[in-house]
């Protein structure tokens, strides 16, 4: 589960989602300290990523076993109320999302494809909802973040 492949998706992900420092999700700048919806610096919810990871067959035996080595309780309550607490949950939980993809993670430069991949399992909201002026923007942010993330991953 860790090759570089996995590192820059994983790096690329958490910047789209976090900008590498949101341990929840931020709707008023102004207040930073209200929670949004998604916690961890992945920005999971409850219903979905978290629910997700802890029911998928591909990863559910995974997501226990990590659970257990946080000495956290392996339940959809319990994992999302950690998940800000928690950056190596957190990451544990991003890494099994991309895990239950059936396709092979992109190679490392292959933004075009990572972006997909991250579409895919992520499910963003703000690109499903948004307006093609919104699209286009959170696809720049992308490709940003990816790139920071090749540079900090490649030998």
């Amino acid at each position: 589960m860790d090759t570089p492949r996995a590192r820059v998706m994983l790096l690329a992900i958490c910047g789209q989602e976090a900008d590498f420092r949101h341990r929840w999700q931020i709707f008023d700048a102004s207040r930073p300290e209200r929670m949004g919806a998604a916690r961890g610096l992945w920005q999971f919810e409850r219903g979905g990523g978290v629910r997700g990871v802890l029911r998928h067959a591909a990863s559910a035996a995974h997501a226990r076993a990590v659970c257990a080595a946080r000495a956290w309780s392996p339940t959809e309550t319990d994992v999302y109320n950690c998940l800000h607490l928690d950056d190596v949950l957190a990451a544990a939980f991003a890494r099994l999302l991309l895990w239950t993809d059936p396709r092979a993670l992109p190679d490392v430069g292959d933004v075009e494809g990572a972006w997909q991949l991250y579409l895919r399992t992520w499910r963003p909201g703000a690109y499903t909802r948004g307006t093609e002026a919104q699209r286009a923007g959170l696809r720049a942010k992308w490709g940003g973040y990816y790139a920071q993330a090749v540079d900090e991953v490649a030998p």
